[in-house]
């Protein structure tokens, strides 16, 4: 996209006078958050208050004397998410007893590191949809969403020195090196259809359940906890992230396109190799094997629908699904440690309900 047709974009952003896909962009006036959980799971009803104030250091944070910073973060940030790793911090701050005021702020940080890799992400995979809406590199381009995310990721860094805390520095800082090896790991394992459930898991753990295994950290060191406690929560955190990601695979070939708000089998068409694809080459037969290996080396979805059908019908998404379970069942383990609270019990509602995620 050239300067030119970047300029009209941003100015239709602006003034919310084009495209039909800028017509929902929200207003600055619009929280978030309060759009994404009208109705909370019971899990999360313990953190809404928090998440407002949450909601508001985001806007605050996303100030920038440069126009384009300003819309792109905007438009990704009230794209709607589900919020869950600052949610996750704020949880484990109520069962811990924590009320440092800095918890608001290093949720934000949190979200900002989560959306600077989104932006990121999105233009690895050329994606063109997210959450039902079009990705922000697919609006803006390439360029603006690289340069965006960067904004994001050093403004977090600003908002955690501002914390004055060395060890979240620590924490935050390792959790970000983590993630971006992730991302080049999932990029060195594109289209090998050769790769077995522990390379996966080494992805997954490193891409996703990092940032949750920081946010549930980062709670603990703000209410001083001792190590043993830290690390109880680092545990529950990480399995958490871990469960999340594994049901979000098993979605891409189980879940409802409206419910999803992407195509399905979006992963086998970026060459991405998931533990229900996984599962199924170890359940299904010679010549669907083949079929799947082959779509996976090629990059070919001209196969996509059948391969979807042996995918749900070989068993592959069961066994997933029961990897995902023991994962949510050591994060339950892991949050029985704590002292009882309200917050304990939601942590463990959280982790037994996310099986049941169908979005």
């Amino acid at each position: 996209m050239g300067f030119a047709g970047l300029r009209s974009r941003i100015q239709d952003f602006a003034t919310h006078k084009a495209p039909d896909q800028l017509s929902a962009a929200p207003s600055s006036a619009t929280a978030p958050f309060a759009t994404a959980t009208a109705s909370p799971a019971p899990a999360l009803a313990l953190v809404v208050d928090d998440m407002r104030v949450v909601d508001g250091v985001i806007r605050q944070q996303l100030g920038s004397e440069v126009l384009l910073v300003g819309q792109v973060a905007e438009y990704i940030i009230g794209a709607g998410g589900k919020r869950v790793r600052p949610a996750l911090l704020l949880l484990m701050c109520q069962a811990l007893g924590c009320t440092d005021a800095r918890r608001h702020s290093l949720a934000a940080v949190v979200e900002f590191i989560h959306t600077a890799t989104l932006l990121h992400d999105d233009v690895v995979d050329e994606s063109a949809l997210r959450r039902g809406r079009d990705t922000a590199n697919h609006l803006f381009g390439n360029a603006a969403s690289v340069l965006v995310g960067d904004f994001l990721y050093s403004r977090a860094f600003q908002m955690m020195v501002q914390a004055g805390l060395m060890r979240v520095m620590d924490v935050l800082a390792d959790a970000t090196n983590v993630i971006a090896e992730g991302e080049v790991l999932q990029l060195m394992q594109m289209h090998d259809a050769a790769l077995d459930e522990a390379a996966y898991l080494r992805v997954i753990r490193a891409k996703t359940a990092k940032l949750f295994e920081a946010s549930a950290r980062l709670a603990a060191i703000l209410a001083h906890s001792d190590a043993a406690t830290e690390a109880h929560c680092a545990d529950y955190g990480q399995s958490l992230g871990a469960a999340f990601q594994v049901i979000d695979d098993v979605l891409d070939y189980e879940g409802e396109v409206d419910e999803m708000g992407k195509s399905l089998g979006d992963d086998l068409r970026e060459g991405k190799v998931t533990l229900p694809l996984i599962c199924t080459l170890q359940r299904c037969n010679p010549s669907e094997a083949a079929l799947i290996r082959a779509a996976i080396e090629q990059g070919n979805s001209a196969q996509l629908p059948e391969i979807i059908q042996i995918v749900r019908r070989s068993g592959g998404l069961a066994d997933a699904r029961l990897a995902a379970q023991a994962q949510a069942q050591r994060a339950i383990a892991a949050a029985q440690t704590l002292p009882p609270s309200l917050g304990r019990e939601a942590l463990v509602q959280w982790a037994a309900a996310l099986l049941e995620r169908r979005s």
